[in-house]
């Protein structure tokens, strides 16, 4: 009778063990976390006391969020200057402070002036570089001065490229890559990626008859690996100080004259036109050739129209975070290609990476079954990782 009690009592003790287990996993899986996002953005932030924050957003769904923030943000000793309603209708009488009623009716420059003493923008969903509040915190980044975060909670795509909605399931992806990413890892491989790069030609291949190369010199590559502390170890262009959240992506534009190949293209369209088939060959940075089997003209439309921006090889992007890889059911591009394998090879403008394209125009084309080999070394090999699990 003893030994039943007892076998009993061990039962009850792990069904409520389990029970137990299974509730923190469930508290771990809610959504939304509006506790736990706070917290990680407040880490991810690193703040110092006595830093002054912004903060920036569309009212409606994450107003929880602010609230939270503003309280952790004066916990940690630095300064809450406010929050800007993007919506121009819209402005929440708790979001107001003396700081943000000063800021209504400055013209550009003077909003900018008035921004510079911001140590940190936090930019929350539905804020975005049309906004004149954002447009002026990114000329503030362009004085060498603070830092933001782009919690911007969007960017998904099909595999042609083309902008899909996030939906409630998107948004619970998210929210777990946001917080469960290995920041510390994440960081490691990309600093080691940098390291390869920097004396070897990149090469970038494609089934499709993409065979692309170039070098990056000392090219400042931007390393999307979460960390929104003041000690960034690099802050040199406006790139670098713009922290993404979710993270995991280099970026990098090459040096101009060492772009030689051809990039084939998955379909896409340009300017609402279908373009299948389609090729650039470059030389020295330059498109030189275009090939299409359909939609050529529309090609040649749009880059005319950016003018020499328009044929410049921009940028290359490698995704890391392989909690952003494309799934395997049902597939589709997660936060703008941060997800490890999948290739950014971009057009137009990269002087806020650093490099000497100007003009203004900029197009992302994604690739998601590209090998990247560094020297002799293949880190990717048709849209498959080969690194990660080294570090």
């Amino acid at each position: 009778m003893k030994k039943l009690f007892v076998s009993t009592f061990i039962f009850l003790l792990a069904f409520v063990s389990c029970n137990n287990q299974k509730k923190s996993e469930n508290q771990t899986k809610s959504f939304p976390d509006w506790e736990a996002m706070a917290n990680k953005l407040i880490e991810r932030s690193d703040l110092l006391e006595g830093e002054k924050v912004v903060l920036m957003a569309q009212p409606g769904k994450f107003d929880p969020l602010i609230k939270l923030l503003v309280e952790k943000i004066k916990k940690k000793g630095a300064i809450y200057l406010g929050s800007f309603s993007v919506d121009s209708l819209i402005k929440p009488v708790d979001w107001e402070t003396d700081f943000i009623k000063k800021a209504r009716g400055k013209s550009i420059q003077d909003l900018t002036d008035h921004l510079m003493q911001v140590d940190l923008g936090i930019m929350l969903p539905g804020s975005n570089p049309t906004h004149v509040e954002y447009k002026c915190m990114q000329n503030v980044l362009k004085r060498e001065k603070g830092r933001t975060i782009h919690f911007h909670w969007s960017g998904a795509y099909n595999l042609n490229g083309e902008a899909i909605a996030i939906d409630d399931l998107k948004d619970k992806y998210y929210q777990k890559v946001f917080l469960e990413t290995d920041y510390s890892k994440l960081g490691k491989i990309q600093r080691h990626f940098e390291n390869a790069l920097r004396n070897n030609w990149v090469t970038v291949t494609t089934p499709e008859g993409t065979n692309i190369r170039f070098k990056i010199a000392d090219r400042p590559v931007t390393k999307q690996d979460g960390n929104a502390s003041s000690k960034r170890e690099q802050q040199m262009n406006l790139i670098d100080r713009e922290i993404e959240l979710p993270s995991g992506a280099i970026r990098v534009a090459p040096i101009e004259h060492t772009v030689e190949g051809i990039i084939a293209f998955p379909d896409s369209f340009w300017g609402n036109e279908k373009v299948e088939d389609l090729s650039l060959i470059f030389s020295n940075g330059r498109v030189i050739e275009i090939k299409s089997n359909l939609g050529e003209e529309a090609v040649k439309k749009e880059l005319d129209a950016a003018g020499e921006a328009g044929y410049s090889f921009r940028e290359f992007a490698l995704g890391f975070n392989p909690l952003l890889a494309i799934p395997e059911q049902k597939p589709w591009i997660p936060y703008y290609g941060y997800g490890a394998g999948v290739v950014r090879l971009s057009l137009g403008d990269n002087s806020e990476l650093g490099g000497n394209v100007k003009g203004g125009y900029v197009r992302w084309n994604f690739f998601t079954n590209a090998t990247v080999k560094v020297g002799d070394d293949i880190w990717v090999k048709e849209g498959e990782f080969l690194k990660s699990d080294n570090f």
